[in-house]
């Protein structure tokens, strides 16, 4: 058992100046932000999962639209510019919640309310805010709820509809309190109306209220007060995502579901199947009738947009069938004006009634980013790496601080990127969920792109038997087996010694040919390697376990004795002079023996650790978790550290230059203010020009970066 030392008195606080919110946050991690500081800023790429949009009534240009990570966001120009402008539940949240309904009081333009709800589980909620979305507070009646769908009466703002998983409220008096209109639990009818996926109100009758659940539609005249259910025509057990009433004629009734689109022209009691749509579109998550053309319907589906000019009678698809549209916003003012919330693409916008669309996401940024390499002599120029975006994602370049981003996925075919690093040569390797690629230039610098450095060579070993005096001997001779592809997902790298180390699902493997080929695989039995370290021809390798160490670059490993208390291993690290350090569930541990003693560095408030990163301008380690928005900066010499509160979950951290970025799951790449790359984007220097001399590297020489991801 290695022996555990904890640090001496001198290991103390040590905060920057920040205003009394941030210090608070710093010394206690779960401590609140106030709603609307932000303290770091996310720089992009923009994009991302988009979910639900309103606008302001009267006031067609100025819009709000709700992402999957709790966030507001804002645009003052029909969604051609957004602003981060407020985070549903405060910054002490967990995140994760997704913002699916909004709405803009129609007699308070600063009053909105929306409802949220969390992935794979049954929580959830209501919130207001009376300040244009900068703060937010829970409405007590609906606390905990999965909030699936929220209406305001057209004919009475005072009255607002929720469906939540546990059926449909209501309020008279403008949200001030709420009342279950839907059965009670002893109510057999309670057994049906639950899991209430959308919602309408009459515009003319605010006691007549449609509710879309789960399995099938359901239908009030007398507001709550008795149901029944509209399902005559609908293919039974429906999932019902989306209900809208003709505004002049509401005896017209659309109906969406997983079975397909419906129509009424009797308030729901008959429906007819609409044909056109294909079978495989079916997921009809939005309708949208046209507000210039009440003959014009868009359906937004989990296979692209479709549009009828007919009523219904004839569908045609008119995004690629790639586009999973999430919400649909029709421009009153300017005819033809159509924005889509889209899932990875963000938000889509077209000018001339659906014939074409681009990106319109200059400033919603909501990329899971868990890569990230700056290049280490223009701290501007960043790498980011995505997951879970297919086509839109992929890796992004940005050469100028954040202002502009391009997307380099050439050769990526779709992969989710899970870690970058560059290589003393300025190589630049993006590890994927299906092998390691290496980024080039095309011929003149251009059309960078990604190749396959994946091939695996191992020697293998056949026995050889010879005659040695008289008698027969066997020996072992090693022979070369053709090569194969790497196919596994790559978990991290490191390319700073001479000797690359990456870890995989398939083991641990080293190059010498700067990636061309790799050797290794299973290390003591096992492929569950979460992060490796090289310092001056030592390597680690962690597991949930423990640590393996090698002291002759990756040819043989062995355990490190690691103390009992460091339970459940994330992430390792070399500082200078070739400290170790470990970051675990419990906290950070340090070694400045190699691994003879250790530190507990307990007075450092975070637990959970995701990553370590050693900053070379500084000297000091950065200490991130992913359950926490303060990024922790340690002085290996002193053991004294800094905690500096973001604003957002951090995924990692990283630091060139002296400018100190991070990477989230939900928010893109952060920035801290105040850094050189954010003076960039107000102008600074024009980015680095070409450099001669390494081989295959387009770190100096790649194209300005344009809007292609926006």
């Amino acid at each position: 058992m290695r022996q555990m030392k904890r640090p001496s008195p001198r290991f103390r606080l040590s905060l920057p100046l920040l205003c009394a919110a941030c210090l608070l946050l710093s010394l206690f991690p779960g401590s609140r932000i106030a709603a609307g500081q932000f303290v770091w800023r996310s720089i992009g790429p923009y994009g991302g999962d988009a979910r639900a949009f309103a606008a302001v009534p009267g006031e067609p240009q100025h819009l709000y639209l709700g992402d999957t990570d709790n966030w507001i966001f804002e645009s003052r120009d029909a969604g051609v510019n957004w602003t981060r402008v407020g985070r549903v539940g405060g910054t002490e949240d967990a995140g994760d919640l997704i913002v699916d309904s909004i709405i803009v009081d129609a007699a308070d333009s600063h009053t909105i309310f929306v409802g949220v709800w969390r992935s794979y589980q049954s929580d959830g909620g209501l919130y207001v805010s009376h300040d244009g979305g900068k703060s937010w507070k829970t409405i007590q009646a609906l606390h905990g709820q999965s909030v699936r769908s929220l209406a305001q009466a057209p004919s009475d703002a005072n009255v607002l509809v929720a469906g939540t998983l546990e059926g449909v409220f209501r309020s008279s008096d403008h949200g001030a309190t709420w009342e279950r209109i839907s059965p009670p639990p002893d109510d057999p009818l309670s057994r049906e109306i639950h899991e209430v996926e959308s919602l309408a109100i009459d515009p003319h009758k605010p006691e007549i209220i449609y509710a879309g659940t789960w399995h099938l539609p359901w239908k009030t005249t007398d507001g709550g007060a008795h149901w029944h259910n509209i399902k005559q025509g609908v293919i039974d057990d429906s999932d019902v995502f989306s209900i809208i009433l003709d505004p002049e004629r509401p005896s017209i009734v659309y109906v969406s579901a997983c079975s397909g689109i419906y129509k009424s022209e009797n308030g729901g009691e008959l429906f007819h199947k609409i044909q056109g749509i294909p079978s495989t579109a079916r997921r009809t998550r939005v309708l949208m009738q046209d507000v210039h053309h009440r003959e014009i319907v868009y359906a937004g589906t989990t296979e692209g947009l479709y549009r009828t000019k007919d009523a219904g009678r004839e569908w045609q698809r008119v995004t690629g069938p790639d586009v999973i549209v999430n919400d649909i916003y029709l421009d009153s003012e300017h005819e033809g004006h159509i924005l889509l919330a889209t899932d990875r693409s963000g938000v889509l916008s077209s000018a001339d009634g659906g014939v074409t669309f681009a990106q319109s996401n200059e400033g919603f940024s909501a990329r899971k980013v868990e890569a990230l390499v700056a290049d280490s002599r223009d701290p501007r120029r960043i790498l980011a790496g995505v997951v879970n975006d297919k086509s839109y994602g992929g890796v992004f370049l940005t050469a100028d601080g954040g202002a502009s981003w391009a997307q380099i996925a050439g050769g990526l075919e779709g992969r989710d990127v899970y870690t970058l690093a560059e290589a003393k040569d300025g190589t630049v390797l993006a590890g994927t969920n299906h092998g390691i690629f290496a980024l080039v230039a095309g011929e003149g610098f251009n059309d960078p792109h990604w190749v396959m450095k994946s091939s695996i060579v191992n020697p293998g070993i056949r026995i050889v038997s010879e005659m040695v005096r008289g008698k027969k001997v066997n020996r072992e001779e090693e022979i070369q087996v053709p090569a194969r592809q790497l196919s596994s997902r790559v978990a991290a790298f490191d390319l700073s010694g001479d000797v690359w180390l990456a870890t995989t699902s398939e083991g641990l493997f080293t190059s010498k040919d700067q990636g061309t080929t790799w050797q290794g695989g299973l290390v003591m039995g096992s492929a569950d390697y979460r992060s490796v370290a090289v310092w001056d021809g030592q390597m680690l390798a962690a597991r949930r376990e423990g640590v393996i160490f090698s002291k002759d670059q990756g040819k043989t490993w062995n355990p490190m004795r690691i103390p009992s208390q460091i339970k459940d291993v994330r992430t390792v690290a070399f500082s200078k002079d070739g400290e170790l350090w470990v970051g675990a569930g419990n906290g950070v541990f340090f070694s400045r023996d190699k691994g003879v003693t250790w530190f507990w560095l307990e007075k450092v408030p975070v637990r959970d650790i995701g990553d370590l990163a050693f900053d070379e301008h500084t000297g000091r380690m950065l200490v991130s978790s992913r359950s926490s928005q303060v990024l922790y900066s340690i002085d290996p010499v002193s053991l004294t550290f800094t905690g500096t509160a973001t604003g957002f979950h951090l995924f990692l951290a990283r630091s060139a230059g002296g400018v100190r970025f991070a990477a989230s799951l939900q928010d893109g790449v952060l920035m801290e203010p105040g850094s050189l790359l954010m003076n960039a984007k107000k102008g600074g220097p024009e980015g680095s020009k070409a450099v001669e001399g390494a081989s295959g590297i387009v770190r100096p020489a790649l194209p300005q970066p344009q809007t292609s991801n926006r």
